[in-house]
């Protein structure tokens, strides 16, 4: 083996958590995909025989190049940040199953869509200092080095982030059982258009927020009685809707015309929905990589 193929062996060990943060960064898959690769490409640059803890330098130089592209994206305005949805990550379930040691496991690796859109409202430097820190436990001076701060600094960077997080987030409690229950609910009142269940299941406050990218069909929906009502007719012209793992915890998708129409993610605390968050944009959902659904 050469040094090169050595170098590429051990990047490949590290693939996963690079993704995994540039994911939380940037909340979008391919925009994740593109930083891991610029990480590679710096790494073939790079003065590697120097480096002691290679986890430690890809985690900074793939900090470095998130921060550019967040800082580009800002300056581009690109999104509408009160309906923008993230890309979601879909994945198989048994709907007719509790959730078992392996989806407990990833929704335990997760993070939630309701998590990346509050994500995306935090300043460059504070998602970062927040996703590296409290998401991946990167130490303070390593970050600084990132973000061009002192050490203090840093940490006032994530202490921000932080207190708006926690402030924006809406407070999701459910265990897996319980949410997979209540999700299960309203997806069964949706489809028979029982409008006094789907009240029961959804918190009066309810937030529901659609991304419908460039066809105009996004919204930003309030309240249980418009929530359970916009559920119903979204009902009527759906052709089915298949119970998924979406980012790790029971969601949907809608199918019409045989093709996935939308993807959506609840959030669940005191046994109901408290909020939903769906991308319908045709465009994203067709460039992800979704599992094979079922005919």
């Amino acid at each position: 083996m050469n040094e090169r193929e050595y170098l590429a062996e051990r990047f490949e060990e590290h693939r996963p958590r690079l993704r995994a943060v540039a994911y939380r960064m940037l909340g979008s898959l391919s925009e994740a995909d593109d930083a891991v690769q610029e990480t590679w490409l710096r790494l073939g640059r790079a003065e590697y025989h120097e480096v002691v803890n290679l986890g430690g330098w890809l985690t900074t130089a793939l900090g470095r190049v998130c921060l550019t592209m967040l800082r580009s994206r800002r300056r581009r305005g690109e999104e509408s940040l009160e309906t923008y949805v993230p890309d979601p990550i879909v994945g198989e379930t048994d709907a007719d199953a509790e959730g078992g040691p392996e989806e407990e496991a990833l929704l335990a690796d997760s993070i939630s869509l309701a998590l990346l859109v509050v994500l995306e409202a935090l300043s460059p430097a504070e998602r970062l200092a927040f996703v590296l820190h409290d998401l991946f436990s990167v130490p303070f001076d390593e970050i600084a080095t990132v973000v061009g701060r002192s050490g203090p600094a840093t940490r006032q960077l994530a202490s921000r982030a932080r207190r708006r997080v926690r402030g924006a987030e809406p407070p999701a409690d459910a265990d897996p059982p319980e949410q997979r229950r209540v999700v299960r609910a309203f997806l069964a009142a949706a489809r028979d258009g029982d409008f006094e269940a789907l009240l029961a299941v959804l918190d009066p406050e309810v937030v529901l927020r659609v991304d419908g990218g460039a066809t105009g069909a996004s919204a930003l929906v309030r309240g249980a009685h418009s929530v359970a009502s916009g559920a119903t007719a979204f009902a009527r012209v759906t052709e089915q809707v298949r119970p998924m793992l979406v980012n790790g915890a029971l969601g949907s998708v809608a199918l019409r015309d045989g093709r996935p129409s939308s993807i959506a993610a609840f959030t669940v605390a005191g046994g109901r929905v408290v909020a939903m968050t769906v991308l319908s944009d045709p465009a994203r959902i067709a460039a992800l990589d979704l599992p094979l659904l079922p005919a």
